[in-house]
């Protein structure tokens, strides 16, 4: 099934050609709230989907069907209480960044940054397909990078700590295409990667029964059409399954928390203007635009700001 939240946070169900959408929002019954700062029923459907699934899918035979292209798809996540980001988890990243990359944007190689591992992310960083990505001020004051890291997304289902690698999987309610948006540079990975409009996710969830065992999927990424990052999840270092019992031996995960599971070789600098696209096998495609136009940068703002924190969405549900 492929979850998502369009117009005004409102649930739909998204066929499997990816042109319709089915608006099942009134089998949240009470449960649903237009509103998106305070969505407690996303995250609450996150952890009950199993028992409200059958509901759901009853509701596709009678539910209002509408074309794609007529919505405004949103992130398919609201008010998550922590993104979980990967560091270093592909090998040909960990030698791209220890060879090439950290000398040019930082002029020197810190060990610790080649090392796995997972940190935190601003929530407020989300935002959906189809929107800006926001160059920020420092970005061009200082001429610093701002670059794409194209990569696979979870989203928690069932809570846990101390998770067992072997019941991982029993805890993610499904997977979206995940935008890791960085400002390279010295200092803290979180303050670098947790400027708004930093975490592009979309076009929508889909749901782990779909996906099955998620290694195997194949990651592209293009930026004006030219191909940047082309990987597979199976060349991940550390697994899914070990990402969450890692990072679950840390904290606490909760329905709804997002991990974004590391980038694969290829990262590289946008600018103002670009396209990126992002295609995951079985998930979609995740576009997002970048832009340092002070206009146009105000109009996202302002509607991040408008939205109660949450991100604009496409103009159009094609992502």
């Amino acid at each position: 099934m492929r979850l998502a939240i369009f117009n005004d946070y409102r649930l739909g169900v998204v066929d499997a050609a990816g042109q319709r959408l089915t608006d099942v929002t009134a089998e949240l019954g009470g449960r649903w709230e237009p509103e998106a700062f305070g969505a407690g029923w996303w995250l609450r459907l996150c952890r009950d989907f199993d028992e409200l699934r059958p509901q759901i899918e009853a509701a596709c035979d009678r539910g209002e069907v509408l074309e794609l292209e007529t919505v405004v798809l949103r992130a398919p996540v609201l008010n998550p209480g922590k993104v979980v980001a990967t560091a270093m988890n592909y090998a040909d990243h960990v030698d791209e960044m220890r060879d090439t990359v950290l000398q040019r944007v930082a002029g020197r190689v810190d060990p610790a940054l080649l090392d796995f591992d997972v940190f935190l992310k601003a929530t407020s960083s989300i935002v959906g397909p189809g929107s800006h990505v926001v160059l920020p001020a420092i970005a061009l004051r200082e001429q610093k990078e701002v670059h794409h890291e194209g990569e696979l997304g979870v989203v928690i289902g069932r809570a846990g700590i101390d998770i067992r690698e072997e019941d991982a999987l029993g805890h993610v309610l499904g997977y979206v295409i995940g935008l890791d948006m960085v400002l390279r540079g010295h200092g803290d990975r979180s303050r670098r990667k947790s400027y708004d409009t930093f975490t592009p996710l979309g076009p929508w969830l889909t749901t782990a029964d779909e996906i099955g065992d998620p290694k195997g999927l194949d990651i592209h990424l293009s930026v004006g059409g030219a191909t940047r990052q082309r990987a597979n999840t199976d060349q991940m270092i550390v697994s899914v399954p070990g990402i969450i019992a890692h990072a679950s031996s840390i904290m606490r995960l909760e329905p709804g928390d997002v991990i974004l599971t590391g980038a694969p070789p290829g990262v590289g600098e946008v600018n103002a203007g670009d396209t990126v696209d992002v295609t995951i096998s079985k998930l979609g495609t995740l576009e997002v635009h970048v832009t340092a136009d002070d206009a146009a940068r105000q109009r996202a703002l302002d509607e991040i700001n408008a939205r109660g924190g949450v991100g604009p969405g496409a103009p159009s549900g094609r992502a």
